[in-house]
């Protein structure tokens, strides 16, 4: 016992090891006697290891490998903690021959090596202490990187088809692993990139890993509101807290696995944004490659990948509000072939009109489809039309439903699919109604003429009082111009019977404002992030301020904006829901003449038709 003291309070010597074998210590462990049994695990933890020691036990350890039940299980993790990767191929080679072994004889232990192989998708920290500080750094040189995520994957590879049940086991581990979104980029680009690759090779786990990534990809997204970005942006100042950026793996220029922000510009200002462009750019370049064979596109595999994204996109992007980034994985994918945007807009308009859907679910429907059809270059006019040749007489039905009913009158929690349908044909007329005039003008305003937009603008539910105050005021321009309806003197009207709501709050009195009651956002306005952002360059409508349209002057407001920023006729013209602007009693009435107090009065306020 003396000597196994001095044995434990000494360094090992490396070109020795201690104790029996393997197989004569699991047989003294029958017996009671586990002095040779922690000595194998003692020398398993050695840092300084070689790699012909770790081969020596590896060897040990698989002719015996159907003794190693889960009386056992701390010598397995023993085993398991050893620093395989990146080691000689003999090391490598030995412990993939080990892992084999194991989870055919044990599958008892299928959990545990999923645990270690996920545990190695991201970069490895140590602590380096100087003076009473410690330091986090990276333990995994960049080039060597790749190199051990390959490893990873053939060891993953080989098990699952070792063990038929791998997918079943792997997604929770997937799952409990994915890093804080407050990570590193590094952090989050190399565990995506690594779950995008289990996807490749075992596609029956595609779809779960997908809908992972996306939902922490949209916490990402909604917690960088867009007006934030754009500040943080156009400030050129970084707002960020805490650790942001401590962890910057992207020193090594020569990685195939670097961070794209060394080659492809400065990385976004905003830390959060600059984490979501990251995994932005990874996931479009995965769209890309799987629905692509030779740089051809593979209509089958297309398919998949859509069938895929559609069930993500109604489990969580749908029902999911205000982000602003994400769901342009959708856009993406449907530029690929005009089937593909036909089928995603055939998906939309069954959701709108689908009355077993929630309402909220149904206006997010109308808000992407009329945003889609506004905003996708790739979209034709003949396409464009046939979709509001479905959405208009879906508005003269229900306004033929409830006309003469009881509740004709304006109210958003009774009519929020109508007044959302009605902002999305709005909205696809400002961006669309240029095309569709040019080449053949008598066409295109027949055309126009046919929707009968006067009726919907006059019907008694009163769409251009719910309505954005921007999309109103540019569709009655637009309109005007072609003398399809007159929209100014319904827009007087709702100005002047816009009336203030007056409560008691801490502060006092106060005047709630809510000139978007449909608490409307259009899903694909302009995309704020750098790298990711060039992908949609060609394929994305930018807003072209129309020359030929008089615009109300007084609705536009002063900005120190640079032309690059000029992008949307919606920017500062979207309200808040929950503004709240303290009021005196002399300043109602300049405050009602205010264009931003065009909108949706009070619903106390609208118990009779106009």
């Amino acid at each position: 016992m003396e000597v196994e003291r001095d044995f434990m309070n000494s360094p090992p010597m490396k070109t020795v090891r201690f104790g029996s074998s393997v197989i004569n210590t699991l047989a003294k462990v029958k017996q009671g006697d586990t002095g040779d049994y922690e000595l194998i695990k003692h020398q398993l933890a050695d840092p300084d290891i070689k790699d012909a020691q770790i081969v020596n036990w590896l060897q040990e350890f698989r002719s015996c490998v159907t003794m190693l039940g889960k009386e056992h299980e701390q010598l397995i993790y023993s085993v398991l903690r050893l620093p395989w990767l990146g080691r000689s191929p003999a090391v490598v080679d030995e412990y993939l021959a080990f892992l084999g072994n194991l989870i055919s004889a044990q599958t008892v232990y299928l959990r545990p090596c999923l645990r270690m192989l996920v545990s190695n998708f991201t970069p490895k920290r140590i602590k380096i202490q100087e003076g009473n500080v410690d330091i986090s750094d990276s333990d995994d040189d960049e080039d060597n990187l790749p190199r051990i995520f390959d490893q990873c994957h053939q060891a993953l590879q080989m098990i699952a088809r070792y063990a038929p049940s791998t997918s079943r086991f792997l997604m929770p581990i997937l799952s409990e692993n994915f890093p804080f979104v407050q990570k590193s980029s590094r952090s989050l680009e190399c565990y995506v990139h690594n779950l995008l690759r289990i996807a490749v090779y075992i596609p029956t786990l595609r779809r779960e890993v997908l809908e992972l990534i996306i939902s922490k990809m949209l916490t990402l997204d909604v917690s960088a509101p867009r007006s934030e970005i754009e500040d943080v942006e156009s400030s050129g100042q970084e707002n960020q807290s805490g650790d942001d950026f401590l962890f910057d793996m992207d020193d090594d220029e020569d990685s195939p696995l670097k961070s794209s922000q060394s080659v492809d510009g400065k990385p976004m200002l905003h830390p959060i944004a600059e984490r979501l462009d990251t995994l932005m750019s990874v996931l479009l370049a995965f769209i890309k490659d799987m629905c692509h064979v030779n740089g051809s596109l593979d209509v089958e595999m297309a398919k998949g990948v859509y069938r895929d994204l559609v069930c993500i996109f109604d489990k969580l992007m749908l029902p999911t509000h205000a982000s602003c980034h994400v769901q342009y994985c959708m856009f993406y994918l449907c530029s690929f072939r005009l089937g593909l945007a036909e089928a995603f807009l055939d998906h939309l308009w069954k959701l709108l009109q689908s009355p077993s859907q929630p309402p909220v679910l149904r206006q997010a429907a109308a808000g992407y489809m009329g945003s889609f059809l506004a905003r996708a270059k790739f979209l034709p006019i003949p396409t464009v039309r046939a979709c509001l040749d479905l959405l208009v007489p879906w508005l003269h039905l229900y306004i033929d439903s409830q006309d003469s009913g009881s509740k004709a009158f304006c109210d958003v929690s009774l009519h929020g699919p109508f007044y959302s349908t009605c902002q999305a044909v709005f909205y696809t007329l400002i961006f669309r109604h240029k095309a569709m005039v040019e080449g053949n003008m008598k066409k295109g305003l027949a055309y126009l003429q046919s929707l009968n937009l006067e009726r919907i603008v006059m019907c008694q539910l009163n769409p251009l009082k719910v309505c954005l105050p921007a999309v109103t005021n540019m569709f009655a321009a637009i309109t005007r111009k072609y003398q399809l309806v007159f929209c100014y003197t319904i827009i007087e009207r709702n100005n002047r019977q816009q009336l203030p709501i007056i409560r008691s709050s801490v502060g006092g009195d106060s005047l709630s404002t809510n000139t978007n009651p449909l608490d409307t956002f259009f899903p694909f306005d302009p995309y704020l992030l750098k790298r990711s952002g060039k992908l949609f360059e060609s394929i994305y409508q930018v807003w072209e301020e129309p020359s030929d349209c008089m615009v109300d002057v007084a609705r536009k407001v002063d900005r120190k904006v640079s032309a690059d920023d000029e992008d949307d006729f919606l920017q500062s013209e979207t309200p808040r829901s929950d503004v709240m602007m303290g009021v005196t009693p002399g300043s109602y009435d300049s405050h009602l003449r205010s264009p931003s107090s065009v909108g949706s009065p009070p619903i106390a306020f609208l118990q009779r038709p106009f």
